[in-house]
């Protein structure tokens, strides 16, 4: 096996200068062209090296990095809750992947100059990029395991460091960059990178596919009811819809168009209705439990979506509630506990107004229901979510006194778990529930039952979903991010 040399100089590409600019456009422009320079650079050597080059140094890249300095305290528009820094100083992050943020980072970097009548500062960074990350987009090119080829690739390349890839900015736990700059972005480049790679492998889709609007559930039957809700808005050219994407990046454009090959199955299939702007809408099946749903909203809150929400089933509370009645929560009992490192369960997790109200007129369009009627078949309240599917077999007495101490009118395994993850990444949530089951009523989840629950509801729950993700798409971003989940000391970038 060949070994490094202690003495191998380290190659890099030549230092760019960096550059002011007052133009977003073009500062994005030159941050595509910082990162191209520096992963073509990784990987033309990657390349010569697999094919027997012996290797002559270490190779390095570095990712760009986007800089601004304040010097005055005058404040910006405070109605906005980003765009702008909070007092003066430097500020920094390190930038991935422009060409699939362009959008982001234009409106980003367009606030910022325009809310503190700076320019920002573009230029390379002194943080590595890991060649897994520089090779994941390039068409035929794979980094092998560990083991596979006769060489470390530690030796010679920069790799992923889960020393540095955490979440401290946005748990608030780092407020400085190792040069001494404050964060700029809630995310640094290898976090995002990090990510990417994850929702590629969790859900067998890419993450240019992902909309701005992400409605997740926890039934196969929801994915069913999504494929024929969007062939319906593709065969409609007033939609704004323009395409429909399956697991394994399948591609449909036409409302009776065939899939060209079998949608695979991954762990937590995403499923994405198109629009050219990025402003439509993702499903993505997380299944059943805590344990996914973090993991999904972890990865997914690098793509900076403007809203997410839960639509599934849950266990109805109340002897009052029908199955097929729909819970909208304002509250939530956090026994998931797959949070609890990051958040800690005395932190409250507010409703938002915008997205509730975006619900309740949405579940009043699909059902044609209104006011006082409308509360025959939906309840507003806590919904409470556990991290033990058959909790019922346990001793009642225990959760069943904090579920009423709590005024709990619903439970599952996974909202408060997304909603929770969505104030602590500042992604704005909201939760839609169906009762499937009254387990402390003996109406039980099976599976006659449940036929005729599924036969009747879930299209109507989905299409209410989607309805409420429209009427949150027509409105202003900065309306939807709202002020409270921002923090004393917050970054400027959503």
């Amino acid at each position: 096996m060949t070994r490094a040399d202690p003495n191998l100089p380290i190659l890099t590409p030549i230092p760019p200068a960096a550059e002011t600019f007052t133009s977003a456009r073009a500062a994005v422009d030159r941050l595509e062209e910082l990162y191209e320079d520096a992963t073509r650079f990784l990987s033309k050597h990657f390349g010569e090296i697999i094919g027997g080059v012996r290797p002559a140094a270490r190779y390095r890249a570095f990712y760009p990095e986007i800089r601004l300095t304040v010097t005055s305290f005058l404040k910006a528009d405070n109605r906005l809750s980003f765009g702008h820094v909070t007092q003066p100083g430097t500020y920094s992050t390190t930038v991935t992947r422009p060409d699939l943020f362009r959008n982001y980072l234009e409106q980003q970097i367009d606030l910022l100059i325009r809310s503190h009548g700076q320019p920002v500062v573009i230029g390379a960074s002194a943080v590595p990029i890991p060649v897994h990350f520089a090779l994941a987009t390039m068409s035929g090119v794979a980094v092998p395991q560990e083991g596979v080829l006769d060489f470390s690739l530690r030796d010679f390349f920069d790799v992923p460091d889960l020393s540095t890839t955490n979440d401290d900015i946005v748990n608030g736990l780092r407020t400085a960059n190792p040069d001494g700059s404050a964060p700029l972005a809630p995310f640094t480049a290898q976090r995002v990178d990090y990510s990417l790679a994850r929702l590629s492998h969790y859900t067998a889709t890419d993450a240019e596919h992902f909309q701005n609007h992400v409605l997740f559930t926890n039934y196969q039957f929801y994915v069913q009811e999504f494929e024929g809700f969007a062939r319906a808005a593709l065969a409609d050219p007033a939609s704004g819809y323009t395409g429909f994407v399956a697991p394994g990046n399948l591609e449909i454009t036409a409302a009776d168009q065939a899939f060209d090959g079998v949608p695979k199955t991954p762990q937590m299939p995403a499923y994405h209705l198109k629009r050219a702007d990025g402003q439509g809408i993702t499903l993505v099946n997380i299944g059943v439990g805590p344990s996914n749903a973090k993991t999904a909203t972890d990865h997914i809150a690098v793509l900076r979506p403007h809203a997410w929400m839960m639509v599934g089933h849950c266990a109805g509370l109340r002897n009052s509630q029908s199955l097929g009645d729909f819970v909208l929560a304002h509250a939530y009992l956090r026994e998931d506990h797959v949070l609890d490192d990051d958040l800690p369960v005395w932190v409250p997790i507010p409703a938002l107004a915008e997205v509730q109200v975006a619900l309740q007129e949405a579940v009043a369009e699909v059902t044609k229901l209104e006011g006082y009627e409308l509360k025959r078949i939906m309840r507003t309240g806590t919904v409470a979510t556990i991290d033990n599917r058959n909790w019922e077999l346990r001793d009642q007495s225990g959760p069943v006194h904090r579920l009423s101490l709590s005024r709990a009118i619903a439970l599952d395994m996974e909202s408060a778990t997304i909603a929770a993850n969505g104030f602590r990444f500042r992604v704005p949530y909201g939760t839609l529930l169906c009762v499937s089951d009254k387990p402390l009523h003996g109406e039980l989840k099976l599976p006659g039952m449940a036929s005729d629950f599924y036969r009747t509801q879930v299209a109507r729950h989905l299409e209410i979903g989607v309805r409420a993700m429209e009427r949150l798409r027509d409105m202003p971003l900065e309306r939807i991010h709202s002020r409270k989940l921002r923090s004393f000391e917050e970054t400027a970038f959503l």
